[in-house]
C-alpha cells in the first residue's frame, strides 16, 4: 500500500531512517521498529502485541541484513502503520529482487526471507528505478485488547 492507496480521512503513522553501512545498521533498525511500536501505541492508543513487536522486529532484523549484504551504498527503512497493519519497507539500490530458497533442512543460513514470507499477512518485492523496495505487512494485534506493555529489543 502507498500513500496513495490510502483513502481520505485515513491516517498513518510513519519512521523513516537512512541506513549507512556503518555496521550497527541492524540493531539500529530493531531499535527504531520497537520504539515506533511503543509510540504507535502510547500516542496512538493503538493495540500492539508483544508477539507483532517481535515478528516485526525479526522482519525488519531480516530485511535489513538481506539488503546490507547484497546491495552495495545505502539502505532506506520505512516503516508506517495503516489502519491495525504495519508495512515494513527496505530499498536498496540493488535492481535484483530477492527469491526464497527451496526448503532445505541442510542449508544453514540463507532462510532470511522464507522467515519474512512465513510470518508477513503480505509480501511484495518490486524494482524502482534506482534499486528496489522490499515490503512486508504484519498485523498489530493478534486479539483485540492485546498490548505491548514495553519495548522490548533483541
Amino acid at each position: 500500500m502507498s500513500e496513495d492507496d490510502i483513502a481520505p480521512g485515513e491516517w498513518i503513522i510513519r519512521a523513516t531512517v537512512a541506513l549507512d553501512g556503518d555496521g550497527t545498521d541492524i540493531a539500529q533498525a530493531r531499535h527504531l521498529a520497537a520504539d515506533f511500536l511503543t509510540r504507535v501505541h502510547a500516542e496512538h492508543a493503538l493495540p500492539v502485541s508483544q508477539r507483532a513487536v517481535d515478528l516485526i522486529q525479526l522482519v525488519v532484523s531480516e530485511l535489513v541484513t538481506n539488503a546490507r549484504k547484497y546491495a552495495p551504498g545505502p539502505a532506506l527503512l520505512d516503516l508506517r502503520v495503516s489502519g491495525d497493519t504495519v508495512e515494513v519497507m527496505v530499498w536498496d539500490s540493488d535492481p535484483v529482487l530477492p527469491v526464497a530458497r527451496a526448503a532445505d533442512a541442510d542449508r544453514v543460513g540463507q532462510h532470511g526471507l522464507e522467515i519474512v514470507m512465513a510470518v508477513a499477512q503480505g509480501f511484495e518485492a518490486r524494482r524502482e528505478p534506482d534499486g528496489k523496495r522490499v515490503t512486508a505487512r504484519i498485523t498489530l494485534a493478534d486479539t483485540p485488547g492485546a498490548t505491548v506493555t514495553r519495548s522490548r529489543c533483541v
